[in-house]
């Protein structure tokens, strides 16, 4: 008799706990997906819209006649297109000429021109 009650004890009990475990809610460590929020896409925007500002820069950094031997100039764009000029350039005049380049590239709002006149 036991030998039954123990046959039909385990199956059940075993159908119990998997039937608990397929109700249970998600664990809290388990991720659902993520729905963009509004803030999320203007975030998104903005990092592309810096990272075509500061190509458009470089872009038109190159293009320039006197600028086109420029090969240790860094630029990055800040939020709301302020566009920062770092490196090493031979002369006062190509520190203003880059200046000016980049503050007429669509985007930039602003130039913070340190670069730096090589000595020599």
């Amino acid at each position: 008799m036991k030998a039954k009650a123990l046959a039909v004890l385990i199956p059940a009990l075993f159908f119990a706990t998997s039937a608990v475990a397929q109700t249970k809610e998600p664990a809290a460590t388990e991720s659902k997906p993520h729905a963009p929020t509004t803030q999320d896409r203007a975030n998104n925007r903005e990092a592309v819209s810096d990272s075509t500002v500061t190509g458009k820069v470089k872009t038109a950094l190159a293009a320039d006649v006197g600028l086109k031997t420029m090969t240790n100039v860094h630029v990055e764009t800040d939020k709301g297109g302020v566009v920062t000029l770092k490196g090493n350039v031979d002369n006062a005049d190509m520190k203003k000429r880059a200046g000016e380049v980049a503050k007429k590239v669509n985007g930039v709002k602003s130039v913070k021109n340190q670069l730096q006149v090589k000595k020599g």
